[in-house]
Formats: structure tokens, sequence, C-alpha cells
């Protein structure tokens, strides 16, 4: 699998707190630049962003991020906000609470009234491996399955981890076949990047594989 290839699986990622809009420039020109699958970015850069690149690229940005505890009302209200400003894909945040107390059908619902509002856009929703059992995993893969969304995504990136190797093959087992996979956060190689995509990864959430192509120290998201 060469890079090319790789880098279409890729959505590359600056969420950071600090972003400015010139460092989300240079992400989009990378983006547009190697031919990745979207670039992942703040809602709040979203038109303008759309603006920039137009059509050339996907545009993805973040709904509930990044500890998804919002009310699903908010959510809803973001995915529609972000929608209408251009946003191609939406990566939105479970409320692990729910999760926690074993609330799934909560879960479920907010899933497909975020999807409805979607539409045929990708949905891809973010559980937070590195919070959660091996059993609320497998929970998700099914609550995620049963919600009709598009993708089932390990990490923000801003917790404890992560993706892992170990997640992404849970995953694969227990999805249903309508449910792709994004491996996000950590993502430090390009050899890391074939073993997740050899395990069932369809997506890959970072910046570090352009920033070593680039020749940049692969560090952040």
């Amino acid at each position: 699998m060469d890079k090319k290839e790789i880098l279409r699986k890729v959505d590359h990622t600056l969420l950071t707190q600090t972003a400015t809009w010139e460092e989300i420039k240079q992400i989009c020109d990378d983006a547009m630049e190697f031919g990745v699958a979207s670039v992942c970015i703040p809602p709040s850069y979203v038109k303008q962003v759309k603006e920039y690149v137009k059509d050339k690229i996907a545009v993805c940005t973040v709904i509930g991020f990044p500890n998804g505890y919002q009310t699903t009302a908010v959510k809803v209200f973001e995915t529609k906000d972000a929608i209408s400003n251009g946003a191609d894909e939406i990566d939105m945040v479970i409320n692990i609470g729910n999760v926690k107390a074993g609330e799934y059908d909560k879960v479920i619902d907010e899933i497909r009234q975020i999807k409805a509002v979607c539409g045929k856009r990708i949905l891809k929703v973010i559980i937070e491996t590195c919070l959660l059992t091996e059993e609320e995993k497998i929970k998700m893969c099914h609550a995620v399955t049963e919600a009709g969304a598009d993708f089932i995504k390990t990490s923000t990136g801003f917790s404890k981890a992560g993706a892992t190797f170990d997640d992404v093959a849970l995953f694969a087992k227990h999805v249903g076949e309508h449910v792709k996979i994004k491996a996000a956060g950590g993502i430090a190689s390009f050899e890391d990047a074939v073993r997740f995509i050899e395990l069932g990864a369809e997506r890959l959430g970072t910046s570090r594989l352009i920033k070593l192509i680039k020749n940049q120290e692969a560090t952040g998201y």
C-alpha cells in the first residue's frame, strides 16, 4: 500500500483550541495538495474553509466536542449550523455518561436525531474508547449500527489515549455491515496507518502523516 493510497483515507485534522485561520488554511492547502479524504476542523471555521476549498476537498467538523455532554438539542443545533455553513461530514461525540449508566436507548436516540439532520452526509460517531470497558465498546458497536450512523470512531484525541490496534480489531468484529471504522488520535507513522487499515479502518484521523511527508516533526493529533 503506497502513501498516496493511505492518504486518501486520511481526515487531515486540526482541532486545537489555539488554531488560527493561518494554521487552518495551511491544513486545507496540505489536504488539497496531498489528496486526503477530508479536512477536519472546528465548527467556527467551517464557513470560511468551505469558501476557501469550495468542492476541492470534503469539509468535516466536530459536534459535542470533545466531551460529548451537551444536550441532544444543542448537538442537533450544532449539526444544523455546521451543515448550513457547508460541512460535508460530521464527527459527533456521544454522551459517555449515558453509556456508563447503561442508557443506550438515549445514546441511540441522539445518534438517530443527528443522522436525520445529516441525511446523506457522512456521520461518524466518536465513542472515546480509552474511557470505556470492552463490554461498553461492544455495546456501542451495536448502538452505532442500530442508530444508522456511517462510521464508528475511536477517539477525540483530547482524552487519555487515542486509537489502538485492539480497539479497531474489536470494532471490526462487532459493527454491522454498513458501519465503517475510523481510527483517530496518535497515529504516528505510515506503518501504524497500514496496520490500522489492515485491521479494518476505512478512515484515519491524523495530522502527522502529512507532517512526515513534509519532513516536519510528527507531533500533535
